[in-house]
């Protein structure tokens, strides 16, 4: 079966939340618990954000007896950053540009 279009890394970082949750999890797994605590979601909603960042391949998911444990799979962000370094020449050409034209060198 072919993962959806929602799978991408693209999609999965597209919402704040999501962000957010991939942040928290940098430094340390965490459970779907501590992950849901600082969120004025419900729960529910916090476990749908974290079945995307699965699906995505972003996070994966262990358990430890009750808990579930999530953990980042920096992986798949290595397509976002390679997308993203596509753009480089493109900044580094008008940031080069602008100081020209502050400097006065119009």
């Amino acid at each position: 079966m072919r993962p959806s279009a929602d799978a991408s890394p693209f999609h999965a970082i597209a919402d704040p939340t999501r962000r957010d949750l991939l942040t928290m999890l940098r430094s340390e797994e965490r459970s779907a618990s501590e992950l849901a605590a600082p969120f004025a979601t419900s729960r529910s909603a916090v476990s749908q954000h974290l079945g995307i960042l699965l699906e995505s391949g972003l996070v994966e998911r262990t358990r430890d007896g009750r808990r579930q444990l999530y953990r980042l799979r920096p992986e798949p962000l290595r397509e976002i950053v390679n997308w993203m370094d596509q753009f480089d020449a493109f900044w580094d050409d008008r940031l080069t540009r602008l100081g020209h034209y502050l400097d006065g060198d119009r």
